[in-house]
């Protein structure tokens, strides 16, 4: 990755940034969240969330946290409290629509699967929506289509996994 990008943990100062660009990537697909359900899977794990700043500006962020092997986030409900599990699920990651296309979502992942492995995590899980089961598979993400996926991430929503490591 450049020296013109960094990428951090998420702070409380980069909100309205991030609400801002989950908005532009998901609400025409009526797939947005809010700030609040987005706040409340961040505060379950602070320390697994972060953001990808370009000269001082909030160009993307990933938000993960330990989840259940098999389950996810409901997008219309905001999480009551933490779990513990060996499985971190990817739940968000956005980039600013002129950065997509650079690689900058593979090093996000690549980020997150690093702390994983650093945390102790067993499994990486995330939720493909609008076809981007295929681009994950390239990645080692399995599909587990078996797996009852909530109505709010769209009908061709697939959930996946895959090892740490």
């Amino acid at each position: 990755m450049s020296g013109e990008f960094l990428i951090r943990q998420l702070a409380d100062g980069d909100w309205d940034a991030v609400v801002a660009l989950e908005h532009d990537a998901y609400a025409a697909d009526g797939l947005s969240e809010g700030r609040e359900a987005l706040q409340s899977r961040a505060r379950c794990s602070p320390e697994t969330c972060y953001v990808l700043e370009q000269h001082g500006v909030v160009r993307g962020y990933l938000l993960s946290l330990p989840y259940p092997p098999l389950r996810c986030p409901d997008l219309a409900v905001a999480e009551a409290g933490a779990f513990e599990s060996d499985n971190l699920h990817v739940h968000d990651l956005v980039l600013a629509e002129e950065l997509r296309g650079r690689e900058l979502a593979a090093n996000l992942m690549e980020h997150a699967q690093a702390r994983a492995a650093e945390g102790g995590f067993a499994q990486i899980s995330m939720i493909a929506v609008r076809g981007s089961d295929i681009l994950l598979r390239f990645y080692g993400y399995r599909a587990h289509r078996e797996v009852a996926v909530p109505a709010s991430y769209g009908r061709r929503a697939v959930y996946m996994s895959r090892p740490v490591g």
